[in-house]
């Protein structure tokens, strides 16, 4: 399949003619328009320092329905004890920053260069992009951020500086979205860590079809927070 080329012209090609690793484009730019379209077609951005921007549509797609998630035995008592104190929107740019740097296994330097942080906190600041932050004794230890648009949350990224601290802010931010009747979370490529959540992977078909009904529904936009009672 050919990998397309964007111009200034806000579009896209549609996702069915991304390639067998799913890219899709190459070019274009990371304006708040062009991303939401983005993502409202299926499509995300990924991409290093020495490459053009390269937009991707994986076939198959991990994707978590909030009300299958599965949460350990272990887990589940660690949230319990409530080790760290979690909120939602309160250091989206210091939370995005730390997925930025922290170091993962079998990759070397980070896809979310200067250029993605200006970008997402754009959309942040627009109240379509949201963080959810583990703090321990006054301190950032974990947390992960995505975007959001009609019923579906579209996870970009994870870290964690004390064991267990992005995994406790996934669980509640995943019974966060379930309370309001979010359809899915995009995880986008298949790992072991979220597929051990309860994710699983649809074809590119199967996904656009949820997706289309999540975007039927009004986004949410603004500042989130938890309810009183949630609060930890």
């Amino acid at each position: 399949m050919p990998v397309y080329q964007l111009t200034d012209k806000l579009v896209f090609p549609p996702p069915e003619h991304a390639d067998p690793d799913g890219l899709l484009a190459v070019g274009g730019d990371l304006s708040m328009k062009r991303l939401l379209l983005a993502y409202r077609m299926g499509l995300f951005p990924w991409y290093a320092e020495d490459t053009p921007i390269l937009w991707w549509s994986p076939d198959p797609r991990l994707m978590l329905k909030p009300k299958d998630l599965c949460v350990s035995k272990r887990l589940a008592r660690t949230i319990k004890q409530g080790p760290f104190k979690i909120t939602l929107d309160q250091a989206f740019e210091d939370v995005i920053r730390e997925c930025a740097q922290i170091k993962r296994p079998h990759q070397n330097g980070t896809w979310i260069v200067d250029e993605m942080v200006d970008a997402y906190c754009c959309l942040h600041q627009e109240g379509y992009a949201h963080s959810v932050e583990s703090w321990q004794d006054g301190e950032l230890v974990g947390g992960l951020y995505g975007v959001a648009l009609g019923r579906a949350f579209f996870g970009e990224s994870m870290f964690a500086r004390v064991s267990d601290a992005s995994k406790v802010a996934f669980v509640h931010l995943t019974r966060f979205l379930e309370s309001w009747d979010f359809s899915l979370i995009d995880c986008q490529v298949t790992t072991r860590h979220l597929s051990s959540f309860g994710a699983r992977e649809l074809s590119r078909a199967e996904f656009l079809k949820l997706l289309k009904a999540a975007l039927r529904y009004k986004t949410r936009r603004g500042k989130w927070e938890f309810a009183k009672e949630e609060d930890r």
